[in-house]
Order: structure tokens, then sequence, then C-alpha cells
């Protein structure tokens, strides 16, 4: 289930609350009870790193042929 994040306009802490896609514009209660509250934006970070093709053109796959000349 998605997190979003979210913060009270009257004290303002920020919180976390874990709820399905479909009430994610819903309104959110802060921890503290003030109903006064805005969704946040959320930036998502996506591990793993870049590969680069080896030099000289041997080897990998991709290309329209699996990583041949098709011309």
């Amino acid at each position: 289930m998605p997190r979003y994040e979210y913060r009270c306009r009257s004290c303002g802490d920020t919180f976390e609350l874990s709820r399905p896609m479909a009430e994610a514009s819903a309104p959110a209660t802060c921890p503290e009870g003030h109903e006064d509250t805005v969704k946040l934006l959320s930036a998502v970070a996506v591990g793993g790193t870049a590969q680069t093709a080896p030099q000289g053109g041997g080897g990998g796959g991709g290309g329209c042929c699996g990583g041949g000349c098709c011309g």
C-alpha cells in the first residue's frame, strides 16, 4: 500500500499515512487531531546503476537484430 506524506497547517507537523491510491486525495487528520492538512509532493528515488555498452561493438544485446547490424 502506498505511503503519502502530509503536513499539518495548524501545528506544522509532517506525517505519513498508508492508504489505497483511491484515497490519496482524501482529507487526513494529523496525529495531534488537527484537520487542516495538505498532501505533500514526494520525489521518488529509484535505485540501480547505469551500464554502458562495451567498446568495440562486441557482445551485448539490444538493437533491432539482437545486437547486430540490420544493414
